[in-house]
């Protein structure tokens, strides 16, 4: 009876190293999934952030271009985004060192979106058309100060009011100033969130074109 206990207990022991055994197995041929042939040639550096040398190589390249001779020579415009950009074989740039560019030309009124071959330093692609692109920071800080110093703005604020957020404003109707100009909408309101004034700013012509009062948005 002793020599059947221990034979038992040793099938005991076993048994959980096999079921680990079989789990391995199973997990196996999931870590080895097979990736796109693309994914897997690509080289990982085409996908780092823009060096400040790059961002600069690209926006010289940009307003080098004939295309956008006149937003350069007014120099009425704004960069909204430098980012990387990256494309899949069979596509000729396929890894080329590519820029995406996305500017405003303020004198002509339309958006510049430009992507930058860095490895030829030449503009591969553009497109000026009149999209209205997210505002960059820059434009945001512009439309509180322009807010902030409007006498109509400042005569309407109560006590504690302070700008709360700064939204891309386009005007939903052509009978809006806003609908074909670059405009922002600059919320005022009490830091507990509830928000009493809003300033609409023409970023073109750096004016406040209309107050409303936040119940009335």
């Amino acid at each position: 009876m002793c020599i059947v206990a221990a034979m038992a207990a040793k099938t005991v022991r076993k048994a959980p190293a096999k079921a680990s055994k079989s789990v391995k197995s199973k997990a196996k041929p999931a870590s080895k999934a097979k990736l796109p042939a693309d994914v897997v040639k690509a080289d990982p550096a085409l996908f780092d952030p823009l060096t400040p040398g790059e961002i600069a190589d690209a926006l010289r390249t940009l307003t080098e271009d004939r295309r956008v001779a006149s937003m350069t020579k007014v120099g009425r415009y704004r960069v909204i985004c430098t980012e990387p950009l990256v494309v899949k074989p069979p596509h000729l740039m396929a890894g080329h060192r590519l820029a995406r560019v996305v500017a405003y030309d303020y004198a002509s009124n339309r958006a510049v979106d430009a992507c930058i071959d860095l490895d030829a330093g030449v503009v591969a692609d553009l497109q000026l058309d009149k999209s209205q692109p997210m505002l960059s920071r820059d434009e945001e800080a512009l439309a509180v100060s322009i807010a902030m110093i409007d006498e109509r703005v400042r005569s309407k604020l109560a006590m504690g009011d302070m700008p709360q957020a700064t939204l891309h404003y386009w005007g939903r109707t052509k009978a809006d100033i806003s609908y074909e100009r670059r405009s922002a909408a600059v919320t005022f309101g009490r830091s507990d969130g509830h928000a009493s004034l809003i300033a609409i700013v023409d970023l073109i012509d750096q004016q406040v074109i209309q107050v409303v009062p936040a119940e009335q948005w």
